[in-house]
């Protein structure tokens, strides 16, 4: 048994292995490519739950460059950490790195900008087909807003002492939006998007606490962890999130979807923010109609102040 070991350890040179730090070997800086290669080079090595991971990536690259890490895991019968590892032994620092990979192997480059644009399109034809997209996140989104969770959403605003903000990266602007609309219509809001000040925000909240995450993929590491943090301490959590099984969802009380044509490999979000904007437009309107002579006395007590602002 020993030498077999020793033998099946000479024939992995090939998956790169995290250090004690938890960083794998290959640079940080460059997103691997060659991914559908380097699963089939060690595939004959992997263990049960591993193997399976490859199997899955293997038959369904296309659809994985689309799933967030809990399908992916649902899929191929393990665990989100389980496939979190196997993406680090790839070389990737971790599954959305994957993603990028396989995107470069799949798809043109040109799909980096955007996945309809072609590169020869002209001025005219770009902007159609952006605001083509634009117009088909908004109506998608439309049909899975629920309403029941929309008010639900409502209703914890209003019972909170205050609302907590939270966004990273592209869902930071969403995120800045949602504060500046709450405190215009009179609601205690402040929002945090530097990830420790979240972290420690979220672990002083409590049962009078909203929190509010904005995270387009659900699989942010950052929106994640203040969000449980502020779960943990009692807080009621709300999620704007597209549509789909993600891993913020196990600490979320209110979920509302997007349904935004985004593919993750993309840089930034795109249709996705007009998506999750339309979502706080809502949520922050219905908030007001709830309480509305207040909202009223606020918005205009607002606008006056603001009017020293113009010339």
């Amino acid at each position: 048994m020993p030498s077999t070991t020793k033998k099946r350890g000479v024939q992995k040179p090939r998956m790169k292995q995290a250090d004690p730090a938890g960083k794998p070997e290959h640079s940080p800086t460059l997103s691997p490519s060659g991914m559908l290669e380097r699963i089939a080079a060690t595939k004959a090595d992997l263990p049960p739950t591993a193997s399976r991971i490859a199997d899955f990536i293997s038959a369904h690259p296309a659809e994985v460059v689309h799933m967030s890490v809990t399908e992916v895991a649902e899929r191929a019968g393990a665990s989100e950490g389980s496939v979190v590892a196997f993406c680090q032994q790839l070389g990737a620092r971790g599954f959305q790195q994957l993603k990028i990979a396989l995107a470069r192997d799949l798809v043109q480059p040109v799909q980096f900008i955007h996945e309809d644009l072609k590169r020869n399109d002209d001025v005219a034809t770009v902007v159609e087909k952006i605001f083509q997209s634009n117009l088909q996140a908004l109506q998608d989104t439309r049909k899975v807003v629920d309403s029941a969770k929309m008010a639900a959403a409502v209703k914890a605003i209003h019972q909170a002492d205050r609302v907590e903000v939270y966004g990273i990266g592209s869902a930071a602007p969403v995120a800045e939006d949602a504060n500046y609309r709450l405190l215009r219509i009179g609601i205690e809001s402040k929002v945090v998007l530097d990830s420790h000040v979240q972290a420690i925000s979220a672990s002083l909240t409590g049962p009078h606490v909203a929190v509010l995450t904005i995270s387009h993929s659900g699989s942010t590491h950052e929106t994640i962890a203040a969000t449980r943090l502020a779960k943990e301490a009692g807080a009621t959590t709300i999620c704007i999130s597209n549509f789909g099984k993600s891993p913020i969802q196990r600490y979320c009380d209110i979920m509302l979807h997007t349904m935004a044509k985004e593919t993750s490999f993309r840089t930034e979000a795109m249709t996705s923010r007009i998506a999750q904007l339309a979502i706080v437009d809502a949520l922050v309107c219905c908030v007001a109609l709830a309480k509305y002579d207040n909202a009223v006395a606020t918005i205009t007590k607002t606008f006056e102040v603001l009017s020293i602002k113009r010339a």
